[in-house]
């Protein structure tokens, strides 16, 4: 297992896949995390990488089920994860650049997806699971940047807003102020996310779909109707 390290985190190669490795002063012990197919272990801070190397071997087995569990249920893809191929978000098309070497994550460099993977293993596994790492993260920060802005005018607070991959809906509302937004989302054009954003602060005023509720979506998204219609015509083909 060979470590890589990117501006603030770092990674290990595993036996096909890669693992997030997270350092933190507030914990004693390590813990092994399979999210969204992703894998992310938290270690304390000065946690010797063999040490990590030597965890994950031991929750090889583990990991391997939970990923294959997160496979099993992934909408069919159309896409090959090559150089060439166009990947939407925010309602624009970035070309994928694929490199063959140490693993780096994906990043945009000069207007293009970017992503280097090793040349063992499955390559193609192995882009999909960087470029779904990129839109998570990108996801994080742009949903958490857009419900900021859009819930001063919808007049909330939400207590919290996260990411995770939803089999069949855009986002999620809790009775305590939680929201969460399917990363995938992002993959859609900018108004449409602003609408999905619109909608869930809209359930922290009304926790249905009532005649209410959708005034005020209209209030601040006064075409929604068309936003939702896009979803619905377009869902099935906001795939990574």
């Amino acid at each position: 297992m060979a470590a890589e390290k990117g501006r603030s985190t770092e990674y290990l190669q595993g036996d096909g896949y890669v693992v997030e490795v997270r350092r933190t002063t507030r914990r004693k012990t390590a813990s092994i995390q399979v999210e969204d197919g992703q894998v992310m272990v938290i270690v304390p801070h000065q946690l010797e990488v063999e040490r990590i190397s030597k965890l994950i071997a031991a929750k090889h087995r583990w990991i391997i089920e939970k990923i294959a569990l997160h496979d099993a249920v992934l909408p069919p893809s159309s896409k090959s994860y090559v150089s060439g191929e166009a990947f939407p978000y925010l309602g624009r098309n970035y070309r994928l650049k694929v490199l063959t070497g140490a693993y780096m994550p994906a990043k945009l460099v000069q207007g293009r997806l970017q992503v280097t993977v090793p040349a063992y293993g499955d390559p193609a596994n192995a882009v999909r699971n960087s470029l779904i790492r990129w839109y998570r993260s990108h996801a994080h920060n742009k949903l958490r940047e857009k419900c900021a802005r859009y819930a001063e005018v919808v007049g909330v607070r939400p207590t919290s807003v996260s990411v995770k991959q939803f089999k069949s809906r855009w986002g999620s509302c809790t009775t305590k102020g939680e929201l969460e937004f399917n990363w995938v989302i992002v993959m859609a054009p900018n108004r449409i996310v602003d609408y999905v954003v619109v909608h869930e602060l809209g359930h922290l005023k009304h926790h249905d779909h009532s005649p209410q509720f959708w005034r005020e979506v209209e209030r601040v998204i006064p075409d929604y109707a068309e936003c939702r219609e896009w979803l619905r015509e377009n869902s099935g083909r906001l795939v990574l």
